[in-house]
């Protein structure tokens, strides 16, 4: 049976997304970013951390499970009785039948969603434009925090970036100076989460945030997970949404 994404994780089927987190952080804790293991640990969290992705991961588990078949009566066995024969009704035939054409005819259609090249073209440009963004948008200097702001309004959609302000106004404004805090961020690894269509994509990033301030000069590196959702606003890609973890 091939090992499943929980398997890989080493997590129970029904463990939480908290739980989750915690494999996978724990399971690529020791590895280099470039280890093959490392983007398949990247991959399994993708997947069960994104509550779509994951509830469409387990479905297709469950339709992998072979149906348990209950046995068949067995007919009495006389000197004169023939072997029954099941005759399956017209109306089977008729709805097999269709079926398979309409799966002939999705599988036309899907063949001819936007063109998969378009697609490919547009997440590699968005993840590029993501790995740009996370360092103005995920860093700034107490000793400048103007400059900070500025320096992400760039790569933010005009609504996110009203999000954003309220946020960096409540929390940075608020205890930056007093701490003298100077965050720093850079990308370690990213990929893509979802690309549906040519206009919109997820993409997930891996990033170190180095941080001193007023009592330890020295940097302190924590590693994170970010998810930014990036759009595309007059053939530019613009960071319409973000989750960091």
């Amino acid at each position: 049976m091939t090992p499943t994404w929980y398997d890989l994780l080493d997590v129970d089927p029904h463990a939480s997304e908290a739980e989750i987190r915690e494999a996978w952080r724990a399971a690529i804790a020791e590895l280099d970013p470039g280890d093959r293991r490392f983007r398949t640990f990247n991959q399994a969290a993708e997947v069960l951390l994104d509550p779509a992705r994951r509830a469409a991961y387990d479905a297709e588990l469950t339709a992998q499970q072979p149906e348990e078949e209950a046995p068949d009566e067995p007919t009495p066995v006389t000197a004169t009785a023939a072997p029954r024969r099941r005759v399956v009704p017209t109306w089977v035939l008729l709805g097999l039948g269709l079926l398979t054409a309409a799966l002939v005819v999705g599988a036309a259609l899907l063949a001819r969603q936007p063109s998969d090249d378009a697609v490919a073209d547009a997440a590699r440009a968005a993840q590029a434009a993501a790995e740009r963004a996370v360092p103005p948008v995920l860093s700034y200097d107490a000793a400048d925090l103007e400059g900070s702001r500025s320096s992400a309004a760039a790569y933010l959609t005009a609504t996110y970036q009203k999000e954003r302000d309220q946020l960096f106004e409540e929390v940075i404004d608020e205890n930056a100076p007093n701490t003298g805090t100077t965050l720093t961020t850079s990308v370690v690894d990213s990929s893509i989460v979802r690309a549906g269509d040519d206009d919109r994509v997820q993409v997930f990033l891996f990033v170190d945030q180095a941080a001193t301030n007023k009592e330890q000069a020295e940097p302190r590196v924590t590693r994170t997970w970010v998810t930014m959702t990036m759009e595309r606003v007059d053939d530019e890609w613009l960071v319409a949404a973000m989750r960091v973890v």
